[in-house]
């Protein structure tokens, strides 16, 4: 379905925008509220990988999950939002600078729960743009339907890694042997998703009560590429303050800039309760429906060309 030049042609656009009406009408349906947040924020959530774009004294927004969760504990109890995130320093042929996140939250529901709705969604935006039962994405035929494979992250490991993930995460390699060894075999013949990665893999994850070395988190992957991220949130804001203070370490050391912690952020998460989130690449699912090989198929403009 690509078309010739850096830009996206006329049948890739079309379908980006059934897509986004598809996911809109869906959670619309189900009641969640949509909702628009600052892109410009006083302090971005710490991420070890991922560096926030400054805009004088104030920096966009990587994406918009701290005020989401704001709007959960102020008591909107169902949110959505499809809007521009921001990371310095991506580009490739899965990556840009300034891309498009689809992002809801859920009070009252763990990423269990989500990861049904959001095997829902994805099939129902497959439905409305005329994809129900297969794709095909780069020569591979691919499954839609239900239900996916799960798969935990230790069990990954196990078939696809030269090490244990205990050892990789013991190594400081975790990220590399993801990267490398396993996401490539995700989501090859039916969509995957792969949870319960390591507490030290995931800064905003709840724990798992029956082993608290594991979050509550978990990835979809459709034809090798990382389509959507969530977890059950954490919400002790003691934890948070810990474990962004680790990850500032951790940059500090690499060498890069070291955020502020958002203490509005960190008062208000103890009151959000039980609840689940999500972000999905709504680029990279284009890619996947449009069978492109690169993103710059899929938006109508990138970097180079603006």
């Amino acid at each position: 379905m690509e078309e010739d030049g850096s830009l996206a042609g006329k049948r890739a656009l079309i379908m980006r925008a059934q897509m986004v009406r598809a996911m809109r009408d869906f959670l619309i349906a189900r009641d969640y509220l949509e909702v628009e947040t600052p892109q410009l924020i006083a302090a971005p959530i710490p991420e070890a990988h991922i560096d926030a774009v400054t805009c004088g004294d104030l920096y966009l927004h990587t994406s918009p999950e701290q005020h989401m969760k704001r709007l959960l504990a102020a008591g909107h109890p169902k949110i959505f939002q499809i809007c521009k995130c921001f990371r310095r320093g991506e580009r490739g042929s899965h990556h840009l600078p300034e891309f498009t996140m689809l992002e809801w939250y859920y009070r009252g529901m763990d990423y269990r729960s989500l990861m049904g709705e959001c095997e829902e969604l994805v099939s129902a935006v497959a439905r409305d743009i005329g994809r129900e039962d297969t794709i095909n994405y780069q020569g591979k035929t691919i499954g839609l339907k239900r239900p996916w494979e799960t798969v935990s992250v230790r069990e990954a490991f196990v078939r696809y890694a030269p090490l244990s993930m205990e050892r990789a995460v013991t190594e400081g390699c975790f990220d590399e042997i993801m990267v490398t060894c396993i996401e490539p075999h995700l989501g090859r013949t039916r969509p995957t998703f792969i949870l319960d990665y390591p507490v030290s893999a995931s800064s905003l994850a709840g724990r798992k009560h029956d082993d608290p070395t594991l979050s509550e988190r978990f990835e979809l992957y459709i034809g090798g590429i990382e389509i959507a991220n969530a977890c059950t949130e954490l919400t002790d804001p003691d934890e948070h303050r810990r474990r962004f203070e680790d990850v500032n370490r951790i940059r500090k050391s690499a060498g890069k800039q070291v955020y502020p912690v958002s203490e509005d952020f960190l008062s208000d998460v103890a009151s959000i309760g039980e609840a689940a989130g999500i972000a999905l690449g709504v680029d990279r699912l284009a890619m996947i429906f449009s069978d492109s090989a690169a993103i710059d198929c899929v938006v109508p403009f990138v970097p180079e060309s603006m």
